[in-house]
């Protein structure tokens, strides 16, 4: 059974797999946990980092796919509030990295009208991190193609936790009534508040799981998950996805619509 959870990219197609795309089905929020970096590395016997150095490759490859057939939303899961458990070195390698992929892709970002946005305790990271990420949230913000989300020192449940303490305020002031509380208040207190649900949610490197990302954004979210280790995501396996997402039955809970 577990076999058929997971992608084949050695499937024989016979047609090229852009040629399969219905354009007019396109999901208009897809996240993605990248998964990997340190596996592909260790596979190739080289230090983990240079998994993560392949791995920003593969993301600026994905949101250029993303870019030409027009996909709306990219939210991608780059570190975790758990991530912090990872060696010292890992982790300032890796903040190091938020900081030169900014400074080496920003200008072109601006040149494909991308919008970028971080969500988490982006205020908690290191140094000069935060001001950089907020410079480039600034610097974009005006542009109108892809919505390129980079969850940094993110976790879903920490998400709702926050959220459930401003509506709590909210209340507590006298500002909101409990009856009033419904899915729109919760989703106006989240990182995504002014973003739709996520309609599918891609995962490398082969475990079967959310990890803490986009819980609430995600409940009715299409999964894929393929055994490839984030480096080597291709640009087909994500169109791949894709299409495997236009051909669910997508019923929300109530009847098939086929």
């Amino acid at each position: 059974m577990l076999k058929k959870i997971f992608s084949s990219k050695k499937e024989k197609r016979d047609i090229s797999i852009d040629k399969q795309l219905d354009l007019n089905k396109l999901p208009q929020h897809v996240g993605i946990i990248m998964d990997g970096n340190g596996r592909w590395a260790t596979g190739k016997g080289l230090i983990r980092t240079s998994g993560h150095k392949a791995g920003v490759k593969t993301l600026k490859k994905i949101l250029k796919t993303c870019i030409k057939y027009n996909i709306p939303i990219l939210t991608v899961y780059a570190f975790s509030t758990e991530n912090w458990k990872r060696p010292m070195t890992e982790v300032n390698f890796l903040m190091n990295l938020f900081s030169s992929f900014l400074a080496e892709q920003i200008d072109e970002m601006c040149e494909d009208n991308v919008r970028i946005h971080f969500i988490g305790r982006v205020d908690e990271l290191p140094g000069n991190l935060p001001n950089e990420l907020h410079a480039a949230e600034e610097r974009t913000k005006n542009n109108t193609g892809v919505r390129f989300n980079v969850a940094v020192n993110y976790g879903g449940r920490d998400e709702i936790v926050t959220a459930v303490k401003n509506i709590a305020s909210e209340v507590q002031s006298g500002d909101l009534s409990i009856d009033k509380i419904d899915d729109k208040v919760i989703d106006d207190n989240l990182y995504t508040k002014d973003l739709p649900p996520v309609d599918l949610m891609i995962r490398t490197s082969g475990d079967i799981r959310l990890s803490n990302f986009l819980l609430w954004q995600a409940a009715y979210a299409e999964f894929w998950f393929t055994k490839t280790n984030w480096p080597d995501f291709s640009s087909e396996e994500f169109l791949q996805a894709i299409v495997d997402f236009q051909k669910r039955d997508r019923r929300f809970g109530g009847l098939s619509s086929k």
